[in-house]
């Protein structure tokens, strides 16, 4: 059984979402399926939404964690998972910060964090002028 309770933390005038992500050996493959089909939109270039990207993520620290990789490892790799041209606007923005608290099988929980795991840039919209 897999329990991957998130927290889900963004700029300050957004509230936390907190998403449950549960299967078992029996329902895998539909999680699994699921994650293959956002990583299709990705190679073929679409954008995805910030559930997909909480997909994505869950995905890839089960996946690290059965391997033996250390929490530090995986959220220090976090950062390499996405970049802002494959996620939706606002999706870096929405999730400055994510705690995983994750149960795989019979092992102890887990705690994951990832600060700001999708880089943003410092932008400020400008109006275009007549000479633009």
């Amino acid at each position: 059984m897999i329990r991957i309770n998130a927290l889900v933390k963004g700029e300050p005038d957004l509230p936390p979402i907190t998403p449950k992500f549960e299967y078992d050996s029996s329902s895998e493959k539909i999680f699994l399926n699921g994650v293959n089909v956002v990583k299709a939109r990705l190679d073929n270039n679409l954008r995805i939404n910030i559930y997909e990207t909480l997909l994505v993520y869950c995905a890839y620290i089960v996946s690290e964690l059965r391997s033996g990789k250390t929490v530090s490892t995986i959220q220090n790799n976090a950062h390499r998972i996405l970049s802002p041209d494959k996620v939706m606007i606002g999706v870096p923005e929405s999730i400055q910060k994510i705690v995983f608290d994750v149960i795989i099988d019979d092992r102890p929980k887990e705690i994951v964090t990832f600060e700001k795991p999708i880089p943003t840039s410092n932008y400020i919209l400008v109006p275009k002028t007549e000479d633009d």
